[in-house]
């Protein structure tokens, strides 16, 4: 693998990497570690149709709306540990898929979502009436409005270049205001012992992998102080858990269908591998 010389860390924009794993390179200096792969927008686009929602990363988005939103629930309760001293009345989300996330906080913020999935963004403005758009959030023209909180739940690994999102969160953002959001932790133990075996390594979707300190690091370089940093467990439908085993990973479409015609998989479960990291950070 050729180990790019001209590139820096979009974490702490040192020029130092050396080969993580096959097809992955690791800034020698924070820990970050991203894909050896370059996508243009039509291409990260096309990524993010109906189809990965629907068959490619998940069985069925949703049909797991309630799963989902029990994951968020959680995240919620955490974050309003951070809100009371301070008038937090406008949120954004980055990466809002279907809406499910301000779906929940609707009535307690002023909400606005930015996503690149059609199918998405549809259902979010259409059928929840959300306020959402498809829309590059990194040309989008705020006018002057800043936000109160921004979240990206899941979603900072998917984004090409991470750090011009969070140069933008802390322009509309002012003093006070939270950042909030959670990505896999490849420094973690489960994911160290699994190596190229980790579920969250599957890149072009996943292109960047945090440690804490390169998310500290990265968000620290933009205003940012990190106020809750840690592991955090989630819900998934049995439905998507063994669709990911025996479909995406082991090709086993036929014997997917038989289990879910017998009905052994219309149930859900809790899980923490300690390998996803919830963060909050306070602009300063």
């Amino acid at each position: 693998m050729d180990i790019p010389t001209t590139n820096t860390c979009i974490a702490c924009s040192k020029d130092a990497f050396s080969e993580y794993l096959k097809g992955l390179l690791r800034c020698n200096n924070c820990g970050h570690v991203f894909a050896d792969v370059r996508l243009e927008d039509d291409e990260l686009v096309e990524l993010y149709r109906r189809n990965y929602f629907f068959g490619e990363e998940y069985s069925n988005y949703l049909k797991d709306k309630n799963v989902i939103q029990d994951n968020f629930k959680r995240r919620i309760s955490v974050l309003e540990r951070y809100t009371h001293n301070y008038n937090h009345h406008t949120l954004i989300e980055i990466g809002s898929a279907y809406g499910f996330f301000l779906d929940l906080v609707r009535d307690k913020f002023e909400t606005v979502g930015f996503d690149i999935t059609e199918d998405g963004v549809r259902y979010a403005r259409e059928t929840l009436g959300l306020n959402v758009f498809q829309e590059s959030f990194l040309t989008h023209d705020f006018n002057n409005k800043t936000y109160d909180i921004a979240c990206m739940w899941d979603t900072i690994e998917h984004l090409r270049d991470p750090q011009l999102f969070i140069e933008k969160i802390g322009k509309i953002t002012r003093s006070g205001s939270l950042f909030a959001m959670t990505t896999g932790d490849i420094a973690s133990s489960n994911a160290r012992r699994s190596g190229e075996n980790w579920r969250l390594i599957h890149p072009p979707t996943h292109l960047h992998y945090f440690t804490q300190q390169s998310a500290r690091t990265l968000l620290e370089r933009n205003g940012f102080d990190v106020i809750y940093s840690k592991h955090c467990g989630f819900s998934r439908s049995a439905d998507n858990a063994l669709y990911n085993v025996l479909v995406i990973r082991r090709n086993q479409l036929r014997l997917y269908n038989i289990i879910k015609k017998l009905g052994l998989i219309n149930w859900s479960f809790y899980l923490n591998l300690y390998d996803i990291m919830y963060v909050i950070a306070r602009k300063r």
